[in-house]
């Protein structure tokens, strides 16, 4: 039995970064590693069980990804990923290290992509894995793997944010886009592209908006009532974390984490995406990782 769970715990870091990947959710990636133990520690003989392993975690994450999409259609407001959030470097104690990689821009823009189609491009994109090793996984061709991959890369680069922002230059973005929108109403306004998009996450049970915000205007105008608000609550206080080991603004109402902030600028450097994560479930898992 310590064979087998020494094998399993080596790989948990990957399965874990295959579920969350899938989900976005971490007690959702947790529940699917759980399971995959369940079936793994039943004690049948294994051929290969680093494949078996990936394998099934991902068959299991494309299963209770059907069933995650049903349930987000009643969410209250805009559905984002559960951030990964450390105060520094990611954090290698929880095994989600490899999950961490993953921005939450990408997390947010794959979910317009169907389950089998994600896991080709997450298994693909993130853990190299060659079109044989998917078509075994998923049970399809490889033309048909590789096709899958194709039309998701073409579909993400088309309809998401950027994904090659490095830390500094997001650093950048953040910091200087924080500091216009608490002093200079009119230089956050020169900061956002014409395109850019802000989402609120509050699940219904933290203020937030109930709709994606389109356009300099519209979110300027939502964010600086917001902020007018907020301004004189005493117990705040802000710090610079990591969110899926990008930078982050976190803020803090009586030392309860209250939000979280991140953001992907476009190739002018202006801001095209604003991620603000206000569901305190969310939020309270998202703590545990540093």
């Amino acid at each position: 039995m310590k064979d087998l769970v020494d094998l399993f715990e080596a790989e948990r870091p990957a399965l874990l970064s295959i579920s969350y990947r899938m989900l976005g959710e971490r007690s959702a990636a947790e529940d699917v590693v759980q399971e995959v133990w369940l079936r793994f520690a039943a004690g049948r003989a294994i051929e290969n069980p680093r494949a078996w392993l990936r394998r099934v975690a991902t068959n299991v994450a494309i299963d209770t990804l059907r069933s995650a999409q049903k349930r987000r259609e009643t969410y209250v407001g805009p559905w984002l990923p559960e951030p990964l959030i450390s105060a520094h470097e990611p954090s290698t104690e929880t095994g989600f290290e490899l999950a961490q990689e993953c921005e939450l821009a990408l997390l947010w823009a794959m979910e317009r992509l169907a389950p089998v189609e994600r896991a080709a491009f997450v298994l693909r994109e993130a853990f190299d894995a060659d079109y044989a090793e998917i078509a075994a996984i998923l049970e399809r061709s490889e033309a048909s793997c590789r096709q899958m991959v194709s039309r998701a890369h073409k579909r993400l680069q088309s309809e998401g944010p950027r994904f090659d922002v490095s830390r500094e230059e997001a650093a950048e973005a953040l910091e200087r886009f924080f500091l216009a929108a608490t002093q200079d109403h009119a230089a956050a306004l020169e900061m956002l592209a014409s395109d850019a998009m802000a989402i609120s996450d509050g699940g219904g049970k933290a203020s937030a908006a109930l709709r994606v915000l389109h356009g300099p205007q519209d979110i300027m105008t939502v964010l600086t009532a917001v902020m007018s608000r907020e301004k004189d609550i005493p117990g705040m206080r802000f710090a610079m974390v990591r969110a899926n080991n990008a930078p982050a603004i976190a803020r803090y109402h009586d030392d309860v984490l209250d939000a979280v902030t991140t953001l992907v600028p476009n190739a002018q450097g202006e801001v095209q995406w604003l991620y603000i994560m206000r569901n305190p479930d969310k939020l309270g898992r998202a703590l545990s990782t540093d």
